[in-house]
């Protein structure tokens, strides 16, 4: 990608907001999940990723939190299957034993002009990779969090206002803030807290990927601030719904999205 996403900010300071912590990170190869592991690990956390196929992406993303001193695993796999799912979380436990942080990050999305285009094979791959996976890691993931522990989704500004071309992975993401307003009632006896943050047009691998050039050089134009936000802008959102800066907060939703209200 030029330019390259901005993942992280070296000469901010870090306050150990995270340290002995353990995070499960969905998609955190690039773009947000990148930024969300390398903040978490400056933070003091020991973070894993789970990713889909992109090595190279997720080696860098390692060697970041390395660099902070962080312990990291990367976890390959299809999260769009259940087994899947199942493995990411299996595998973090062997590693690291218990999981203190879960966010549920990784998201596809595909432009269609109608809703006639979009196959039901399209559909379903979506809705699959976009929240039944947030529902079976975080099933799978319960058992093995504790009082105390975070539960962080990655919603969408689609989710509040639509998008005319990308309509089922709106519709996704609409879900996951129902997703996240029901489960943080349920588990609020348990002391687990639940939020999401809802990010707007973000310069991240998916723009390019997915749309034509012309549009993605484009992409967060519209936006009050006039740009998309980098990954790093976004991810500080992440820390706060990860820490005890947040303690009195569950079934909510931050919105960095460059200033549009939406009223959510």
């Amino acid at each position: 990608m030029q330019p390259e996403p901005v993942a992280d900010f070296p000469n901010k300071p870090a306050s150990g907001k995270l340290r002995g912590k353990i995070a499960l990170i969905t998609g955190g190869d690039s773009g947000i999940g990148r930024a969300v592991a390398v903040l978490f690990a400056k933070e003091g956390a020991d973070i894993a990723i789970s990713y889909l196929s992109e090595h190279s992406d997720a080696k860098e993303t390692l060697n970041m939190i390395a660099g902070y001193g962080g312990k990291g695993i990367s976890i390959a796999g299809d999260i769009s299957k259940e087994t899947v799912c199942k493995k990411v979380v299996a595998t973090t436990i062997r590693k690291f034993g218990r999981i203190d942080i879960l966010v549920n990050n990784a998201a596809i999305h595909y432009e269609s002009k109608s809703l006639e285009d979009i196959t039901t094979e399209q559909l379903t791959k979506t809705f699959a990779t976009n929240f039944f996976s947030f529902i079976w890691i975080t099933r799978f993931a319960l058992p093995h969090m504790k009082k105390g522990s975070a539960i962080i989704n990655s919603s969408s500004v689609t989710a509040y206002r639509g998008s005319p071309s990308l309509i089922d992975y709106a519709s996704t993401k609409g879900a996951i803030v129902s997703f996240t307003r029901s489960l943080s009632g349920n588990l609020a006896k348990d002391g687990i807290r639940v939020n999401a943050v809802a990010p707007g047009p973000i310069w991240t691998p998916l723009i390019p990927s997915s749309f034509k050039a012309k549009k993605a050089a484009m992409h967060g134009s519209d936006a009050p601030l006039g740009r998309a936000g980098e990954p790093a802008e976004v991810a500080p959102s992440y820390l706060f719904l990860a820490c005890d800066d947040s303690s009195y907060m569950t079934g909510q939703v931050l919105h960095p999205n460059g200033g549009e209200i939406i009223n959510g």
